[in-house]
């Protein structure tokens, strides 16, 4: 099974769900497809989507929610 790496391009703070109360954009183990947010870096209150450049079957989250994150580190992985 091959695992393609989501990488963080920025710094920031990593969350999985675009406020407190909602639900996450997605859960490991979840199908994502080309295209979807799942999840957003804040860096100086400003909020980055981050997005899969491509479709996987399985999503493996790396990074916790409310992290703190630095460029290159991985996000989460995506099973084909």
């Amino acid at each position: 099974m091959e695992k393609t790496k989501i990488i963080s391009p920025l710094p920031g703070t990593f969350y999985r769900k675009p406020s407190p109360e909602a639900t996450p954009y997605k859960n490991d183990g979840d199908s994502v497809k080309a295209g979807d947010v799942i999840g957003l870096i804040e860096v100086m209150k400003n909020f980055h989507e981050i997005k899969a450049e491509r479709s996987g079957d399985s999503i493996i989250f790396r990074a916790e929610d409310s992290a703190p994150i630095q460029p290159g580190d991985i996000i989460a992985e995506l099973e084909d």
